[in-house]
């Protein structure tokens, strides 16, 4: 069965009103495209908790600076909706940029807490005023009970999920650990940029911060193991921004042994940028 394509928010809420008025629970998976597992891995979780999933396809240009890859961010509409319809999802709702975002649009939401942890903000400023501006938008424009984010970008699942509750939006964010290759690399949309030796390469930002991860549990202090955890992949050839440690549940800096920890990476290869973080 195909999705019910959705182009404007006028048809996106008569559809999922109907669901709220068969009592049907439902769960949205907010996406930028060029689709891949871990995004399926979401639109799964979504129907283990709710009756309905409906998928966003929308390219966000509010979250990308001027210098960034808006303009060849992979789109591939037919096929994303293809792999959405293999999941049995119920609705894709694709809006045009003039949808999301009238003539005369003028708000941005603005943020503190985790979005200004000196990490992604310190590299995008713009980039989480512009994520958590869309997926207000989303949230309210779907009505669903749960929405759907993957760990890989950690930092924007604290982010979003605090806005959610500061705002008193009606809707459970659902954290969905990180889906990877057999070699370990998060998988990532950008993933597609990186030539043949530098994806054989970008799978050394997992291993370091696994190692990383091992030294800090056996009693490393978190800051050494993560300035050898630079050196490291600067030595492989990367342009590092940060590896880090911080506390899982608020990004601050940790400030005492026994707080729960998330090492947190980005790092250049090439042209290419990612990201990654795991557990301590």
């Amino acid at each position: 069965m195909k999705p019910v394509l959705v182009r404007s928010v006028a048809e996106l809420r008569k559809i999922t009103g109907e669901w709220r008025r068969k009592d049907e629970k439902s769960a949205v998976v907010p996406t930028m495209g060029a689709l891949h597992e871990g995004h399926l891995t979401l639109v799964r979780e979504g129907f283990r908790r709710a009756d309905r999933v409906v998928a966003t396809i929308f390219v966000n240009p509010k979250q990308f600076a001027a210098n960034e890859d808006f303009g060849r961010y992979p789109r591939d509409e037919d096929s994303d909706v293809a792999m959405l319809a293999s999941e049995k999802v119920n609705a894709v709702f694709i809006p045009s940029p003039a949808e999301m975002y009238g003539p005369h649009f003028a708000t941005t939401v603005s943020l503190a807490g985790p979005a200004k942890a000196g990490l992604e903000d310190k590299y995008r400023p713009q980039f989480f005023d512009g994520v958590t501006t869309v997926v207000a938008k989303l949230f309210l424009q779907t009505g669903a009970d749960f929405a759907m984010f993957g760990e890989k970008d950690y930092q924007q699942l604290m982010t979003v999920t605090a806005m959610a509750r500061d705002l008193d939006i009606p809707i459970t964010v659902i954290g969905v650990p990180t889906v990877r290759e057999e070699d370990g690399l998060a998988k990532s949309s950008r993933n597609r940029y990186l030539s043949k030796h530098e994806r054989s390469q970008a799978v050394a930002i997992y291993k370091t911060l696994t190692q990383a991860a091992e030294k800090i549990r056996n009693g490393t202090d978190h800051q050494v193991a993560t300035t050898a955890a630079v050196r490291s992949l600067t030595t492989l050839g990367f342009k590092v921004d940060y590896v880090t440690a911080r506390n899982a549940e608020t990004l601050a800096v940790p400030k005492t042994a026994s707080e729960p920890l998330r090492l947190i990476a980005a790092a250049w290869i090439g042209k290419t940028r990612l990201i990654d973080n795991i557990a301590v």
